[in-house]
């Protein structure tokens, strides 16, 4: 019987905390099967994940008033310090700790955590995180965009300075044609449809809640399966993997934890920390990989300078999934406790 109590509690408890099981399971499964995660498998995992971050976005459109929208915009102090932590608080851990990663590993390796400090927030991760999350989806989607927009311009620029590479034309058009038609066109055409749908999708708010996690899942799955399916376990040496792992893992948690504090101090609500954390924190890996390849051309370690924004990438997702799932329950409590405070 005390077998069957114990069995039935832990049992409840991946229950409850479905979406970190959910976690942990996608990322087996990645192991496990990568060719049906990875992009262009039997899945398509690229093109669903496409179509369910559109769908987050347009139930944003849907659901956030007029209001919502105009205050995440005018938000300047949230901005500022997302951006401020992007191509500012990033690149100077490069100026104070470049000579250390220089003495502790090879060049190209070296080099590789530069460039990843060097490059734009990831746009669809940051949104769903904070979605997830509770947070302020408006800031977010606003600053996400920036930070892609002006990436475009200020990542060649560091790389040139940090790096002495010359510097490259990107198209910013396609950049910000891209961006609109993945993030703000969506969302554009759900605050149309507001008047029609909002009642409905308010009956259907349990399911609409958890839309966002299943995107979070999917997205997790597919970056594992595309991982494991390109070597990036394989083709290095065990130290340097183990070296990579352990430096991104620590640059993370500080910079998270730190905009934490740093958020808090500023005196950000909850909403706005969270869009602050999510899209302060993360680096992009989609728009990453081909700035790095018109960037360093044919270099032959370019895969080894990839390596630190592979492993980061992984890293942000599964803990900052993890973050937005605490934030999101300690939005709930604070709501019941509200609520009974009132009745």
């Amino acid at each position: 019987m005390k077998g069957e109590s114990v069995i039935k509690r832990v049992i409840n408890y991946f229950k409850k905390e479905w979406f970190l099981t959910g976690m942990l399971t996608a990322v087996a499964l990645a192991a496990l099967m990568p060719s049906v995660g990875q992009s262009g498998g039997i899945l398509h995992l690229d093109q669903v994940t496409a179509v369910g971050i559109a769908i987050i976005f347009f139930l944003h459109g849907v659901g956030m008033s007029p209001q919502a929208i105009k205050a995440g915009i005018t938000n300047w102090k949230l901005h500022l310090f997302v951006q401020s932590a992007t191509f500012i608080a990033y690149p100077l851990l490069w100026l104070i700790f470049g000579n250390m990663f220089h003495a502790m590993m090879p060049a190209a390796l070296a080099f590789g955590f530069c460039y990843l400090f060097v490059l734009p927030s990831t746009i669809s991760s940051s949104v769903a995180m904070t979605s997830a999350a509770k947070g302020n989806v408006p800031g977010a989607i606003f600053n996400a965009s920036l930070s892609s927009v002006l990436g475009v311009l200020i990542t060649p620029l560091l790389i040139q300075w940090f790096m002495g590479m010359e510097g490259v034309e990107m198209d910013i058009i396609d950049t910000v044609v891209s961006i609109s038609s993945m993030l703000l066109l969506p969302m554009i055409v759900g605050q149309l449809l507001r008047p029609v749908l909002l009642k409905l999708l308010e009956k259907r708010k349990s399911i609409i809640n958890k839309i966002d996690k299943w995107v979070i899942l999917l997205i997790v799955f597919n970056a594992f399966s595309d991982s494991v399916k390109d070597g990036i376990w394989s083709d290095f040496a065990l130290s340097t993997l183990a070296m990579t792992l352990l430096f991104t893992t620590l640059i993370l948690l500080l910079v998270v934890h730190s905009m934490q504090w740093i958020a808090r101090k500023a005196g950000f609500n909850r909403e706005d920390e969270i869009a602050a954390v999510f899209c302060g924190t993360k680096k992009t890996l989609a728009a990453g990989v081909p700035m790095a390849k018109v960037i360093f051309g044919a270099n032959p370690m370019l895969g080894m300078m990839l390596l630190p924004i592979m492993f980061y990438h992984q890293i942000q997702i599964f803990y900052c999934a993890i973050l937005a799932n605490r934030y999101a329950k300690e939005s709930e409590q604070e709501a019941q406790v509200a609520v009974k405070q009132t009745a």
